[in-house]
């Protein structure tokens, strides 16, 4: 684990994305809210959320942080894929004023959140596929801001 007590504290931010790919009638169950196990977005928000604060607990040299915050979105691409799946994204943006940055808090959380969705629609459409799990940007710290290009 690195040592950052040297570090100044500064105001940092990471967001991260994934995707998760399913059928359009998942999608649709989903929006209508008839998923057996319950609110699928509700309870993906809440997953994300408790995996950005407990990463360290899965990432081994990860610091525990105190973080400030945790946002999570939902994005639906309106366009059905060339296969005909349906694609929604997964965004979580997380912030802290602290020592080192959040971009792993960041990417466990959209992780967290698109396994969610898998457990809890996989009883209708198993052959969900989860990609593109990756950092769009992060500000703060010595190395200053980051942002994906397109």
């Amino acid at each position: 684990m690195v040592d950052v007590s040297g570090k100044g504290t500064t105001s940092r931010t990471a967001t991260a994305q994934a995707r998760i790919l399913m059928q359009p009638e998942t999608r649709e169950k989903i929006r209508r809210g008839t998923i057996a196990k319950g609110d699928v977005l509700a309870v993906a928000q809440t997953a994300g959320i408790m995996g950005a604060k407990r990463t360290p607990d899965l990432i081994p040299m990860c610091h525990p942080l105190l973080i400030s915050g945790v946002e999570m979105q939902f994005v639906d691409d309106p366009q059905p894929k060339s296969n005909g799946l349906r694609s929604l994204t997964v965004r979580a943006t997380v912030s802290i004023t602290g020592q080192t940055g959040v971009e792993m808090e960041a990417l466990t959380a959209v992780a967290v959140a698109a396994l969610t969705i898998y457990d809890m629609c996989k009883a209708v459409d198993r052959d969900m596929v989860i990609s593109d799990v990756y950092l769009l940007e992060k500000t703060g710290g010595k190395s200053g801001a980051y942002t994906r290009k397109a």
